[in-house]
């Protein structure tokens, strides 16, 4: 079904021809209708253009629908993207609904660079677990400066309404990653019409956005719609992306908003589809243990092999293991410190206690370390869970009781557990089944201000390079401060620089400054690049730092 789409899109776009008008760039002829953009100075942007039908009603928890309205007046793509549904871990206070669940588009922004005819393209998923996030949570007025490529935003759902699955299917799940690939075939059969190159198109991400990157790579067809993907801070093979009791979590989602004790996936579906969707939205509380944690109760999947457009239906190992995903150009990356997004939290000083939360773990490590670190569905028995939470507790802290002091310990597990250990496998089974080249760089130049200083509310704590320290030098967030130091423009225009150059690269080589990424495929030992306040440096590795 897939396969036959994307013949169909595709056949779209051979017939198309640059549709904007020379004499006022603002508008765009599309096959649904004319669009008009906003001039935005440096750069023209063409905001919230629907790629699939609003996923309401009958649609909901259903694979996307290619758009299919005709336009008489023209379409308004002044508007920024909408927030899709969500339970927000960065909104403050017990209420962390935001946002509507008619949510499915694409924003393009293309900067004014007369020294150019045509652009290659950037597809950018954005992070947030697969719980929470949006297309504008990210800036781009750093790419739009740089005046190379055009910078496409996916919008995508997210939490329950994206990835509730009950395993068969009835309820197959992976909505969010059709959403993610579908709105890739509207990139590749539309952006000429925006001057954008159609066969110079890369996708990138951060965190979930990087492990959705990595997922999309892993469908061989994806060599199709890109030619080159970098998984940012997250990759298919982090312990919080793919899930394995969802089927169970689904349920119990249908219990809490009035479905009772649902008989099958399909009485479920249709039960959960005649509910609000702020209702649905909102019951992802009741499956926190306590603050955002687990940071990721719903997620990705492996669909069953006879569900109706499956995305995957073979865990992400057993994939690269078979070779069949695409062999196309990658890039994957982890920070020194990036567990300090989901450890910061612990040193937020308790109002009812007056003392941080971390202290709280010397009671409830057996309870909570399961749920923070995603083992809580992979092991078999209980004895199996808190072996490993003993072992883990013992080899990062030794006897020593959780505490501020012992925090960056803590911290340090976190990151190897949740994102440097998944990196260190990913290259390893990639460079035994890979066949195109795949580069990996860790980044360790500490931010001023991050989310470590953001979830805890503390500024007297050095976090080290935390989650997102790296990817904000390239897309603005307002989760580190405005300016950048010095040091920082240089090693964000040297980011700009490399994923230019990527995108064009005609042999898949990647640059960052004076440094060229080594290619991990075939390679006995890792090959990693360090890039640091002073530079770049190329290491080679029996396992990772």
């Amino acid at each position: 079904m897939l396969a036959a789409r994307l013949i169909i899109l595709l056949s779209f776009y051979w017939l198309s021809t640059s549709a904007i008008d020379p004499a006022d760039p603002l508008f765009v002829d599309l096959p649904h209708g004319k669009i008009r953009g906003r001039d935005n100075g440096f750069y023209y942007s063409y905001e919230s253009l629907p790629y699939a039908e609003p996923p309401v009603g009958e649609l909901r928890f259903e694979a996307p629908q290619p758009y299919k309205q005709q336009w008489t007046d023209t379409f308004d793509a002044t508007q920024p993207p909408v927030t899709c549904m969500q339970w927000n871990q960065f909104i403050f206070g017990d209420n962390k609904l935001a946002g509507v669940e008619d949510c499915l588009t694409v924003s393009i922004y293309k900067p004014k660079n007369t020294s150019q005819s045509s652009f290659p393209v950037v597809a950018h998923m954005h992070g947030g677990a697969f719980m929470f996030g949006e297309a504008r949570q990210n800036g781009h007025e750093n790419m739009m400066r740089e005046g190379k490529l055009i910078l496409v935003k996916i919008s995508y759902r997210l939490g329950p309404l994206g990835f509730a699955s009950t395993g068969d299917a009835g309820l197959s799940g992976n909505f969010g990653l059709k959403d993610q690939r579908l709105a890739l075939l509207w990139i590749k059969q539309n952006i000429a019409s925006f001057g954008g190159e159609p066969e110079n198109i890369i996708v990138v991400g951060h965190s979930a956005g990087g492990a959705s990157v990595h997922l999309q790579m892993l469908r061989e067809d994806f060599a199709q719609v890109a030619k080159a993907g970098i998984s940012f801070g997250g990759n298919a093979m982090d312990p919080w992306v793919i899930h394995q009791s969802a089927r169970g979590r689904t349920f119990e989602l249908g219990r809490i908003v009035g479905c009772g004790q649902a008989s099958d996936s399909t009485e479920l579906k249709n039960c959960l589809k005649s509910k609000p969707a702020g209702e649905i939205v909102s019951a992802v509380h009741s499956f926190l243990v306590f603050a955002y944690v687990p940071f990721a109760p719903f997620g990705p999947v492996v669909e069953s092999p006879d569900a109706p457009e499956a995305f995957i239906s073979q865990h992400p190992v057993d994939i690269i293991k078979s070779g069949k995903f695409a062999q196309v150009p990658w890039a994957v990356t982890y920070n020194t410190e990036d567990g300090g997004y989901n450890a910061a939290v612990l040193l937020e000083k308790q109002a009812s206690s007056g003392r941080e939360l971390i202290f709280d773990l010397n009671d409830h490590w057996f309870d909570w370390a399961p749920y923070l670190l995603f083992y809580r569905d992979s092991m078999t028995t209980i004895k199996d869970m808190d072996d490993y939470s003993r072992k883990l507790r013992q080899e990062y802290l030794g006897d020593r009781r959780f505490s501020v002091e012992s925090y960056w310990d803590l911290q340090r597990l976190f990151t190897d557990i949740l994102y440097k250990n998944a990196t260190e496998l990913a290259l390893d089974l990639y460079r035994k089944h890979g066949k195109s080249p795949v580069y990996a760089f860790v980044y360790d130049n500490p931010a001023n201000t991050g989310i470590g200083q953001f979830f805890s509310k503390r500024t007297d704590v050095h976090f080290g390079t935390v989650h997102g320290d790296e990817y904000f030098l390239i897309f603005e967030n307002l989760a580190r401060g405005p300016e950048m130091r010095s040091d920082e423009e240089i090693i964000s225009r040297n980011f700009l620089n490399m994923i230019n150059d990527f995108v064009v690269s005609g042999n898949g080589t990647m640059t960052f400054g004076n440094c060229v990424l080594q290619d991990n495929v075939g390679s006995n030992k890792f090959q990693l690049l360090s890039i640091t306040k002073n530079g770049c440096e190329n290491l080679q590795l029996e396992s990772f730092p």
